[in-house]
């Protein structure tokens, strides 16, 4: 069992260890880990040792292993419908423990996987009659995103107080040097979660003037731990310098090695680098030979040998078949009978 501290020869502790015992990472799934924390949260509410349990547990949910407990899962209706339950319990927690660096990046994190995946993804591929819904459901993402935003972007403050406001000080330069390669996965998903807010309104100006601190905070990470979760941070730039202009930061001629090292790190096995090429890259060129040459790979690719990354690869495949489907909508010329001209003169 994971070290707790002196507290557990507390009288009534044993419970809780035993407890922790059965939070280790692979032993509940995580709907069972989940309501076994809402139990024992109910039972430490008042107890003396409430701040230290809850670090234990806090400790026990983030700890190694913990994160593909939804990432590994092939049923992503599961997922969604788990994860609103989890990121409560998460930000429970967090009230609690306000300083507690696993938390504050699993509960940002979360918001930004669940906008993402399950709410601005299903959102887009919303047919065209259904245009409000797909709008309520874009703008819902955003919030959500912001919400996780929040919360990563105050415990980076705490954890390297003045970092925020570093930029227009001309500092940055100062905290860029204090990151450490630990901090790559929080500045990941801060930065992920405020340029998916700003790309659903690229008028924003409350995020479009953070460009500059969110480039630098990348590039810094980029320069620590450039393999983070087999190649996620590549794969991160081939949207990035695909859509950011020069002056805030893009750079088109990166592109290509970003993408070629994607594929290479994830060992040719996640979906996710041919989704984001095809889409930031093929579409804006108009190549519709790529476009359908990476999105068929994409398509082929089998989850399973990647277990990891299941879940992952299920939501890109969905993203990939759509955009096939759509392929007329986005090409003047895809040189295939689709019977669009047809449909066009009736």
């Amino acid at each position: 069992m994971k070290y707790l501290g002196n507290w557990s020869s507390h009288p009534g502790a044993f419970w809780i260890c035993e407890f922790l015992e059965g939070l280790k990472p692979g032993k509940l799934p995580a709907l069972k880990r989940s309501c076994a924390v809402v139990l024992c949260l109910s039972l430490l509410a008042g107890c003396s040792i409430n701040k230290m349990a809850t670090k234990a547990v806090a400790d026990a949910l983030t700890g190694t292993g913990s994160s593909t407990v939804f990432t590994s899962d092939p049923d992503p209706r599961l997922v969604g419908d788990a994860l609103p339950f989890a990121i409560k319990i998460y930000e429970a927690l967090l009230d609690m423990q306000p300083d507690h660096e696993g938390l504050i990046v699993t509960t940002g994190s979360l918001f930004v996987m669940y906008a993402n995946a399950f709410v601005q993804g299903p959102a887009e591929l919303l047919p065209s009659e259904k245009l409000a819904e797909r709008q309520e459901g874009i703008n819902r993402a955003k919030k959500l995103y912001l919400r996780g935003v929040d919360i990563l972007s105050g415990g980076l403050e705490k954890k390297y107080p003045g970092i925020l406001e570093a930029r227009q000080n001309g500092t940055m330069d100062k905290y860029l040097k204090k990151i450490k390669k630990a901090d790559v996965p929080h500045i990941y998903w801060l930065v992920a979660g405020t340029l998916s807010a700003y790309a659903i309104n690229p008028m924003d100006v409350s995020l479009g003037i953070k460009l500059p601190e969110l480039t630098a905070l990348i590039n810094r990470a980029y320069e620590l731990d450039e393999n983070f979760n087999e190649g996620a941070l590549d794969d991160f730039f081939v949207l990035f310098h695909a859509s950011v202009p020069p002056s805030m930061g893009g750079d088109k001629s990166k592109v290509d090695a970003h993408f070629r090292k994607a594929l290479e790190k994830s060992k040719g096995l996640s979906a996710g680098p041919y989704v984001s090429y095809a889409q930031a890259v093929c579409i804006p060129a108009q190549d519709y030979k790529t476009f359908k040459e990476y999105l068929e790979v994409a398509v082929a690719l089998d989850p399973e040998a990647n277990p990891g990354n299941r879940l992952v690869n299920i939501i890109s495949q969905r993203k990939a078949r759509y955009l096939l489907e759509r392929a007329p909508y986005y090409f003047i010329d895809t040189g295939e009978d689709n019977g669009w001209d047809e449909w066009e003169t009736e």
